[in-house]
């Protein structure tokens, strides 16, 4: 039997802390021994979100199977501190021989731990100044997933804790009983620890041109197909020479170099998970490879 025990701080993020449960849960309900067990420092712990959630408070002697997660908390201004933590149980947490990971700001308290120093680690986009700064003597990569070195593990924070558990499974159990989990979940991809926290689908959506939304919706959906600014105009309910115009204002780009990065990115997961560039070119929409291996070498 395996143990996974959460510590839990006051604040706590229930997506955290969820997400990675339910893929050691589902592990569970496939036949894989494992218990999960919740531990804080007071046997009642608000989250974020408002449930309060019940923990014991003993700290329990651990073994090298034992599995520990710090899941992060909303602590303001940035990564605030790891709540009431004591000495004691950041030298219980310290003593551990076993794997220890974290989600999102859990990474600070395995930095007041000591278990960052000469590791590299990751943290959420907005709280990875601070953590490099707090702990020099870590190795803060930037905009990753999650980051394994050795028997530490860390994660970006809020879903990419399900990434981080999904590949802890994968590790241990083989990438079938992962994926097996993963679809029990309606998780729409497996992603790989160094993909970036921020995709395409995101980081072009912080404009407010409903236009341009509605535009960046059809490319999405039919990101494999040849869309000429006729259909987009239509979409957008505006003329061909408006769409680039509005596109590119609110973008930074025109609406093919768009799509082009949405097959890109698409096209590099697919690489990622096992596939060749030929096929990965095919099934985004590239009719060969060379398309494909230019934007891959440009990025």
């Amino acid at each position: 039997m395996t143990r996974v025990l959460f510590l839990l701080v006051p604040g706590v993020h229930l997506l955290d802390l969820a997400g990675p449960a339910q893929v050691f849960s589902s592990a569970r309900d496939l036949g894989y021994p494992y218990d999960l067990a919740y531990v804080a420092e007071a046997d009642q712990v608000p989250s974020t979100q408002g449930p309060v959630l019940q923990a014991d408070t003993s700290l329990p002697v651990l073994t090298g199977d034992d599995v520990v997660f710090v899941p992060g908390w909303r602590a303001a201004p940035g990564l605030g501190s790891s709540g009431p933590l004591t000495d004691v149980t950041l030298a219980w947490l310290r003593a551990h021989r076993g794997t220890v990971a974290s989600v999102c700001a859990g990474a600070d308290a395995l930095g007041r731990a000591g278990l960052l120093d000469g590791r590299r680690c990751t943290t959420h986009h907005d709280l990875q100044e601070e953590l490099a700064h707090r702990y020099p003597e870590a190795t803060v990569v930037r905009d990753v997933l999650y980051v394994i070195d050795g028997r530490i593990v860390t994660s970006a924070g809020i879903a990419s804790g399900i990434d981080l558990a999904l590949h802890l499974v994968a590790t241990w159990h083989g990438p079938a009983i992962a994926a097996r989990i993963a679809r029990t979940m309606v998780v729409y991809a497996r992603r790989n620890g160094d993909e970036s926290q921020s995709s395409a689908l995101l980081r072009y959506r912080s404009h407010v041109n409903d236009t341009v939304h509605r535009i960046q919706d059809l490319i999405e959906a039919r990101m494999s197909d040849q869309l000429p600014l006729t259909e987009l105009a239509r979409v957008g309910r505006c003329s061909p020479r408006t769409v680039t115009r509005l596109f590119g204002r609110a973008t930074g780009m025109t609406p093919l170099r768009y799509q082009q990065t949405l097959r890109l990115e698409r096209a590099e997961h697919l690489i990622g998970t096992g596939a060749t560039v030929e096929s990965a070119a095919r099934a985004v929409g590239f009719e060969d490879a060379r398309m494909l291996r230019r934007l891959r070498s440009r990025a």
